[in-house]
């Protein structure tokens, strides 16, 4: 995709204020080509067509519990998605937020689809059958003038995104295998993504995950020493390497370690996309993330990217699902 320059500041929504959505703001706070002028969380929202102040709607959130508390912005609403996108001049959103149920990020979908609003979605969706659902949506998301972009974080999405450019060195793709190292000093900064998390471990699934107590989760992680070891995840991977016609979904594998304890990432992040050759060599390439680079920076950084690139999808007239092995993201100064 040629690049189109971006003349005036995108303005940009992040849905779900947790961990995730607060290092979305600390990132967007330098940009120059967006600004951050909506939040939303289960309480509410907060919107100022100008920007908003990523620092004072974190520290309401550290403070109060929810970014409705950011004065004079914040708005109580039992309904924030649909209230803010009613009032909003909001150009695109980032859904950062928790796919539990693993229906949520489809019916968030239809809320934007039924709402009448134009504009780019990106999410970081992690689950292949929450993927699957959205592609049920895309005449709709197409006939709604909504340009979304799924499975944009770091897996899926920078290592995804990796392995599709990769695979061109070769006629023919073996196996593409994804190891993930993560580190969180206090999982309680990231609660909706550990439990996603505890729902790939044996014996788990996204219903008992998700109706998890804090006390519960506590007690989970004590029995591991904080520690969580996930294999062969059903990660959508998978279905966006096969619906970009890298390769077939079973070739594609996904796991990984997460400490819920400590910062320092227990292994480094990386994908080996292991093919064959034209001239019938069989090779490996291998992408490994800086493990100085931390989840939020390795999530939220692609996400705005590819909202980048959804914007210029969506000003050309182009609108649809896309995923992060279909479109190369943007570098958003």
């Amino acid at each position: 995709m040629i690049v189109e320059r971006i003349h005036d500041s995108i303005k940009v929504g992040v849905l779900g204020f947790g961990g995730l959505g607060q290092a979305a703001a600390k990132i967007l706070a330098p940009k120059k080509e967006m600004v951050l002028v909506a939040a939303a969380d289960r309480k509410g929202y907060a919107y100022n067509g100008a920007g908003l102040d990523a620092d004072a709607a974190i520290t309401a959130c550290y403070k109060h519990g929810s970014v409705v508390y950011l004065e004079p912005n914040g708005i109580l609403s039992n309904k924030s998605i649909q209230d803010l996108v009613a009032k909003g001049a909001v150009d695109g959103y980032f859904l950062a937020l928790p796919n539990l149920p693993n229906t949520f990020m489809a019916d968030v979908a239809r809320q934007f689809i039924e709402s009448g609003w134009q504009g780019v979605l990106v999410d970081a969706l992690k689950r292949t059958s929450a993927v699957e659902q959205l592609l049920q949506l895309q005449d709709e998301l197409k006939q709604a003038g909504i340009t979304y972009l799924t499975g944009c974080g770091a897996t899926p999405g920078l290592l995804t995104a990796a392995a599709a450019i990769a695979a061109q060195s070769y006629a023919e793709i073996h196996s593409v295998k994804i190891t993930f190292g993560v580190g969180i000093a206090n999982w309680e900064a990231y609660r909706a993504t550990i439990r996603e998390d505890i729902a790939h471990l044996p014996g788990y699934d996204v219903e008992t995950a998700r109706a998890m107590t804090d006390a519960e989760v506590e007690a989970l992680l004590d029995k591991t020493n904080g520690i969580l070891t996930l294999e062969n995840m059903e990660h959508a991977d998978d279905i966006m390497l096969e619906l970009a016609g890298i390769c077939s979904r079973d070739r594609v594998t996904v796991g990984g370690v997460v400490d819920t304890r400590n910062s320092k990432k227990p292994l480094s992040t990386n994908v080996k996309i292991t093919g064959r050759t034209f001239e019938g060599k069989i090779s490996t390439h291998t992408f490994t993330l800086g493990d100085e680079t931390s989840m939020a920076a390795n999530v939220c950084g692609p996400a705005f990217g590819y909202l980048k690139a959804g914007i210029a999808l969506h000003r050309r007239g182009i609108h649809g699902l896309f995923t992060a092995a279909e479109i190369m993201p943007q570098f958003v100064k």
